[in-house]
Parts: structure tokens; C-alpha cells; sequence
């Protein structure tokens, strides 16, 4: 950071062309003009917008990090047995052996298991993640490493005469453990990735984050080598965090695999509400958002409450969730990336409830954007595309009622990071200086809706991107 402060000069802030002083990590002034201080580094901005920093609501940054040293097992990679079994052949193993798959979709070599992956890559120990992120699968070599003959986790699948099958529903934690030891993966890398695309602040979705996962987080942000502001959804209930991790809601996972009881899952509202954090919770079914808002009428909602992905919302309970104060976090990148699948195997009569943006803030429901990465795009103006256009791989669409306008669409990036579906953040004097300059206006970067706007990012102050 120059400790002279940045002058930006002819920027685009809210339609009117001004400069923007950045002095001690804040916006130290705006005006038409601006004489230029001893020192201070000058940005002529030509007109681009400059804009309060994005903020991705819903991401899982370790997973990111570990996405760009797997192999990929699903389109846009392989599509076919043959690809896959090359794929996994020419993917180089971790220091102990194993060899790591992500992005599966049935759509490759069908409905995996123990017995099918070994088909394909017998000789070393494959674990390979769904595209969903809620199923691992391991060979036969993986399983008797893993010990899973004797498992006792209820995620790990068996067949009717009790052999495992291979296959690890929602099971993240207890695979964490039994794999070889090996420390969280550097984030230096997805920082500046995030920053390149205009991100600011980040919340970290993973559930149960143990201590280590949460030490490491730590660590990152203190070093700079993840720049942006972090909260996390996965800290344990009374935990006290580090300072420079924030704590959002509990993350609650209601696993289309296994729904818990009413009695059970209002409890876990209760408690996470008793210790003054409101919930954040995974649901991506028509009956798990049925049961959620029976469980909220027994334990009562709370500021903050918020449901993530909320991939089916019936009509009929829309107005539910208003009445109930919740918000949604979603991820309409998933049909651009996805669209297809979900338009051939989801009911016809449910195309119309596929991440529903539109209604949703018509009803006066909050609504953020994320991304789910690595399980969904990254790039929030990818999102942001998926929102205005909602179109499939293919150029179908997905629920055209529920487009938004490009403006609603970006101010669903623009929420505080502890507010998702807020107001959107403005820039005035005295606000971190948490900022994104774009090269060319703001109608023309929301007509275009690419990354390679992004000129220029800083947080805190600091000039991380461009310059």
C-alpha cells in the first residue's frame, strides 16, 4: 500500500463521472476533482466504474484450492468410461499413493461403486468426489485403506449382506481423518484468484471445520495469502475464532441422502439459536425446504436465518419464507453449467422452481449470488450471466420468469458479507476501501458480463490487482 494514499481519477461511481481518494485503507474523499496529493499514486480511470468489491456468499476455499491438484472426472473433461480410465491413468498421485478425482457426473460411466471404479483404475487407492460434492467413491485398494469393512460412519453405503459398496455419503469429516495426514492446502493462489475477478470478501461454506481447518484459515488471511475478508458458516457453535476470521451463521446440512426428523433438526435450530448465531442451511429438495419451515415454525426464525442453494422452492412457499424473515444464498451458475441435466431429469412441472432469483425478491425474500465453488463457477460474472439469461449448456432455458435485470444481478454480489440479500454496498467517504475498477462503464461491463473488466482491485486500500 502507498502510504501516500491513491488518487482515482475520472471514475464512473453511481453514473457520474468523479475521482476517489483512498487514504488509510478508506475512501478518503469524492469529488468532480481532486488536486493530487504529495505522493500519492495516480489511476487514470478513463470513465471505467468503480464499484464497492464483490462478495461470494457461499464457497468452500479449501476444496478450492484442492480442485487445482485433482483430476478432473466429468464434463467438460472426460464423458465416457474410456476417458475416465484415461484420465485417472495419467493423473499423478499425492506423496502417499492416492489419487484424487472431482466433478463426477453419472452422465460418464454411470452410478459408481467399489466394483465400476476398479474397472477403470484398480492398481492404486482413487477416491472420486460427485460434481454435488455430497458423494465420495473409493476403489477397492481406497476401501481397504480406509478400513471400511468396519466403519461404523452411517455414510458409508453398504450392500444387503453388509460389504461396503465404496460409496461415502456426506462423509467429508470422517474421510478427513482416515486419510493420510496431510496439512490444509495453500490458499496463496485462490486469493489472488479471487481478487483477479473483483472479489473482496468470502464465505467460507464448509461445514464442522475442525480446529486445524479453521487454524490454517486463520493463518491465510494473517499472512495475506488470502487477502480477502473471511467469514466462516463451519465454526463450531461457542467457539471463540481468531481474530481476523468472522463468524456467520451455523451451517446445518439437511442430506438428501438421509433427512433427520423434525424433533432433531428443530433442536439443532434451537441450539445453534441459544448461542446467538443464527443457521445457514443446506437444502436443495422439495422436502427437505417442507420440513426446514416446519422446524422454523417450532424453533422460530432468527435474523440472519438464511437457506443455502435453495435449488427447488415450490410457489406455494415463497411467501413462507418472507414471512419468516429467511434469506437465500443460491447459485443460478449451476444452470449454465448443469441446466441440461436438471431439465431432463428434474419433473417438468418443477422446471419453473430450479433456483428461483425473480419471485423470490418480488416477495421480498433477500437474495445473494455465490458460487458453491469448486462445485459451481467460480467467476461471479458468470453468475451473474446465469441470473439475467438462465440458459443451459445447450441454449435452453431454465425458468425464464425468474431472470433478473443485470443491475439486480450485481447487486446481489453487493451485499455487506454479513448480510447477504442486504442493500447493496455504496461508496462514500469513509468506507473501507474494499473497491473494484472496471476498464469501460457500468452499462456497457453488465451488457458484456466478462471477467476482463476487472481492472483493478483493492482491499483495505491495498492495490492488489492491476493498477
Amino acid at each position: 500500500m502507498n502510504a501516500a494514499g491513491t488518487l482515482i481519477r475520472s471514475a464512473e461511481v453511481e453514473g457520474r463521472r468523479a475521482d476517489v481518494r483512498i487514504a488509510a485503507g478508506r475512501v478518503a474523499q469524492i469529488a468532480p476533482v481532486l488536486a493530487r496529493h504529495p505522493g500519492e499514486e495516480v489511476i487514470e480511470a478513463g470513465g471505467g466504474a468503480l464499484l464497492p468489491g464483490l462478495v461470494d456468499h457461499h464457497l468452500h476455499l479449501h476444496a478450492l484450492a484442492a480442485a487445482e491438484h485433482s483430476v478432473a472426472c466429468g464434463p467438460p473433461g472426460p464423458r465416457d468410461p474410456a476417458g475416465l480410465a484415461a484420465a485417472l491413468a495419467a493423473a499423478p498421485a499425492d506423496e502417499h499413493g492416492w489419487v484424487r478425482g472431482i466433478g463426477y457426473a453419472e452422465t460418464v460411466a454411470g452410478n459408481l461403486d467399489a466394483a465400476a471404479l476398479d474397472r477403470l483404475h484398480p492398481d492404486r487407492p482413487v477416491r472420486i468426489q460427485h460434481r454435488s460434492g455430497a458423494l465420495w467413491t473409493v476403489n477397492s485398494a481406497a476401501a481397504a485403506r480406509l478400513g471400511l469393512a468396519h466403519a461404523d460412519h452411517p455414510g458409508v453405503e453398504r450392500a444387503l449382506d453388509g460389504t461396503p459398496t465404496g460409496r461415502l455419503w456426506r462423509a467429508d469429516s470422517w474421510l478427513r481423518v482416515r486419510l493420510p495426514r496431510a496439512r490444509p492446502p495453500h490458499l496463496a493462489a485462490v486469493g489472488t484468484r479471487l481478487a483477479r475477478l473483483g472479489i473482496t470478501a468470502v464465505t467460507d461454506a464448509t461445514p464442522d471445520l475442525d480446529p486445524a481447518a479453521v487454524d490454517a484459515l486463520a493463518a491465510a488471511v494473517t499472512s495475506g495469502a488470502l487477502p480477502q475478508l473471511l467469514h466462516l458458516l463451519g465454526a463450531p457453535l461457542g467457539a471463540a475464532l481468531p481474530a481476523p476470521l468472522g463468524t456467520g451463521p451455523y451451517k446445518i446440512v439437511l442430506a438428501d441422502s438421509g433427512l433427520p426428523d423434525l424433533d432433531t433438526l428443530t433442536d439443532r435450530i434451537r441450539t445453534a439459536h441459544a448461542t446467538g448465531r443464527a443457521v445457514a442451511v443446506h437444502c436443495v429438495t422439495r422436502e427437505a425446504l417442507v420440513l426446514l419451515l416446519a422446524a422454523f415454525d417450532d424453533a422460530g426464525s432468527r435474523p440472519g436465518d438464511r437457506i443455502e442453494h435453495a435449488a427447488l422452492i415450490p410457489a406455494e412457499l415463497i411467501h413462507d419464507l418472507a414471512r419468516r424473515g429467511l434469506r437465500v444464498v443460491t447459485q443460478p451458475g449451476f444452470l449454465a453449467h448443469r441446466g441440461d441435466d436438471y431439465l431432463r431429469d428434474v419433473p417438468a412441472t418443477d422446471h419453473p422452481d430450479l433456483y428461483r432469483c425473480a419471485r423470490l425478491l418480488d416477495s421480498g425474500v433477500p437474495l445473494a449470488l455465490s458460487s458453491d465453488a469448486p462445485y459451481g463457477p467460480l467467476d461471479p460474472w458468470a453468475v451473474i450471466a446465469a441470473a439475467v439469461h438462465r440458459r443451459t449448456p445447450a441454449g435452453e432455458v431454465a425458468g425464464p420468469g425468474e431472470r433478473l435485470t443485470p443491475t439486480a444481478a450485481l447487486d446481489a454480489y453487493l451485499a455487506p458479507p454479513d448480510d447477504p440479500g442486504g442493500p447493496p454496498r455504496r461508496i462514500r467517504p469513509g468506507v473501507t476501501a474494499d473497491l473494484l475498477l472496471l476498464d469501460r462503464p457500468l452499462t456497457t461491463a453488465l451488457r458484456d458480463q466478462r471477467p476482463d473488466a476487472v481492472r483493478a482491485v483493492f482491499i483495505s486500500g491495498r492495490l492488489l490487482v492491476g493498477g
